[in-house]
Order: structure tokens, then C-alpha cells, then sequence
């Protein structure tokens, strides 16, 4: 289990919503994290300094909040972002794959052109929750042959044992649950 007990304080600059987004889900709000400009820089520093030289092609990041977080890594590591979106989202030819979430299920999409064969990726969300839609990511990245490095979030709910569903990829978290 990768992740960084150091993090921990971070905790204090994540809200926790009950009943979000329906009755019996506790809803870990990062904004709280997002607005406050030293926890957050210290957040993506945090996986910046983690992912430095092991020479990444690209962050594939999942819609939104994710995007957030993998935009900000992806810039201080100087290399490009994928983004990984909802149905009908993207504008050209896509591959789509199916994800069961915590409280429902969608569709994700990549486009077909976003990655290269042997690309080296980190993929990227904000929680990691069932892994149901990392899953998807993860399926969608293989499919375009890239290799996947690892996967992180900025805050993993263990309870749900969303990693079991990710092996035997390497998984980083800076702040569990």
C-alpha cells in the first residue's frame, strides 16, 4: 500500500458532506483544499516531487476534479494532460468504456488519437473511491497500449477497497479515509 502518513494535515482542508450526492453518501469535498493556495500547493508539489524524473509522456486525468489535479501536476512536471471524459463530452472519434460507481454507473471516453503505444502515464483523480471509474481509465489507457506507471488520487476512502479493483497496478494516495 503506497501512500504518505505525512499528508495527513491536509485532511483538515477537506470538508465532509453527508447525504451528497443521495441519502447515505458521505461526500469528501476537496474545494476546501483547492482554495486554500499553500495546501494545495503543497498537494501537487507532493506528487510532482514523487513523479519527477521517471520520465512520463503524459498525465491522464478523469473528469472534474480530477482534471483539477492533474492539470496542476501535469504543468509542474512539464508534460501534457489526457483528459478522460463522460459520454458525449469529447469532440472526435473515441473509445468508450463502462464504470460502475459508488452511486451509479456511466460511460467514460478517451480519444482514439490521445495517447501512443509505450506512452508512459500516470493517471490521475481527485478520490478513490469503489475504482470503478479508474477501472474504466485504466481499461481505456491499455487500449491505446500505453503503459501505465501508476495511478494516484489525492484522497483514498479504504473502506470501499477501491484498490483491490486496480491491482496489480501501483497505486499512491496522499490522504486516506
Amino acid at each position: 500500500m503506497s501512500h504518505d502518513g505525512q499528508a495527513e494535515h491536509l485532511k483538515r482542508y477537506i470538508r465532509d458532506v453527508p447525504d451528497f450526492p443521495k441519502p447515505g453518501i458521505l461526500f469528501r469535498d476537496i474545494t476546501p483544499l483547492l482554495r486554500d493556495r499553500q495546501a494545495f500547493d503543497e498537494a501537487i508539489e507532493r506528487f510532482a516531487q514523487r513523479y519527477r524524473g521517471q520520465q512520463l509522456d503524459a498525465v491522464v486525468a478523469i473528469e472534474s476534479r480530477g482534471f483539477v489535479v492533474g492539470a496542476a501536476v501535469a504543468s509542474r512536471l512539464k508534460i501534457g494532460l489526457v483528459p478522460v471524459r463522460k459520454r458525449g463530452k469529447l469532440p472526435h472519434r473515441t473509445h468508450q468504456e463502462r464504470c460502475t460507481l459508488e452511486y451509479g454507473e456511466d460511460v467514460l471516453e478517451i480519444h482514439q488519437d490521445a495517447l501512443a503505444a509505450d506512452e508512459r502515464v500516470l493517471l490521475m483523480d481527485d478520490v478513490l473511491a469503489t475504482g470503478g471509474t479508474m477501472g474504466a481509465a485504466v481499461r481505456l489507457a491499455q487500449r491505446l497500449q500505453a503503459q501505465v506507471v501508476e495511478i494516484a488520487f489525492l484522497l483514498e476512502l479504504t473502506a470501499l477497497q477501491g484498490r483491490q479493483k486496480l491491482t496489480p497496478h501501483q497505486i499512491f494516495s496522499l490522504v486516506q479515509y
